[in-house]
Parts: C-alpha cells; structure tokens; sequence
C-alpha cells in the first residue's frame, strides 16, 4: 500500500528520533535501518526539502529532525516523500460520475481517510514510546546452514 520510499522514510526518521537530538551522517543512518545509502541520500533530501529534518555539513554535522518528536507526525514524513492522494473525483473520468463518487471510490477514499487521520494523529514520540515486544530494526539473528534448527 505505501512505498518503499515512505517505509524508508519513515525508518529514517524513527531513527533519527531515537538519537534525537543528535545528527547522524547518512552512513550511519543507512546502517541502522539496513537501506541502501545511495537510495537513503535521496530520501533524506527530499525530507530536508520539506523541513522535516535539517542537514549540517562539516565537522560535527550530519542529519537530524527539524522537530522535536513529540510533534513530528507520520503524516508529516508520508507527505514530504510520497503524499496519500485522496480520491476526489472518478479516477476512470466518466462524465456520469460528475463530482460525487461511486460507492465503490467512495469507500476507497474514507480507507484512505482513516489512514491519513491515524497517521495525522501519531507522533514519532508515541512509535517510540509505544511497549512493544519488538524492536524496531533490532539485530536478527546469524543465518542457520540448511538442514539446521534452533533449541
């Protein structure tokens, strides 16, 4: 449903939420959240262009939020890479649809709608916050050789 440039972008950002308010290069950033750095660097761009984060070149530089996380949304990172386009009227363009939508685009927009309002309605600090018995991101375990199994 979303990109891999919005899920991308919002690893990233959760990262960077969690060092916050320490800059990290791109390198670093690429590492923890196991993205490709050439494919990253333009996703970070793009997330500097919309003033999610800043970028600081030089000694001690590097890339860090704009925001605190307690007031960067989802929504927020969605839209400056990949934004949810809400459908306003018929995507096939017939004329008999005029501005009000069948029932079946109508129900794809109110999905979209609930999305848009969930990620509208979180903040990086509530992802970080959240009990979870997964980490985000977290190590996986050394790959068996086949015919192996775990204990």
């Amino acid at each position: 449903m979303f990109s891999q440039t919005v899920e991308y972008a919002l690893r990233a950002v959760v990262h960077l939420a969690s060092k916050a308010p320490a800059a990290q290069t791109t390198q670093e950033i690429a590492q923890a959240t196991r993205v490709p750095q050439a494919y990253l660097a333009k996703v970070l761009q793009s997330l500097v262009q919309a003033h999610v984060l800043r970028s600081q070149r030089g000694l001690g530089g590097g890339i860090s939020l704009l925001k605190n996380p307690d007031d960067l949304t989802i929504l927020e990172v969605v839209n400056a890479v990949d934004p949810i386009h809400r459908i306003q009227d018929c995507p096939l363009g017939l004329a008999a649809h005029g501005v009000r939508l069948c029932a079946l685009h109508k129900r794809l927009d109110n999905a979209l709608a609930q999305v848009e309002k969930a990620f509208a309605d979180t903040t990086l600090r509530e992802i970080l916050d959240e009990p979870s018995e997964s980490i985000p991101l977290c190590d996986f375990p050394a790959r068996l050789p086949i015919g192996t199994s775990v204990k």
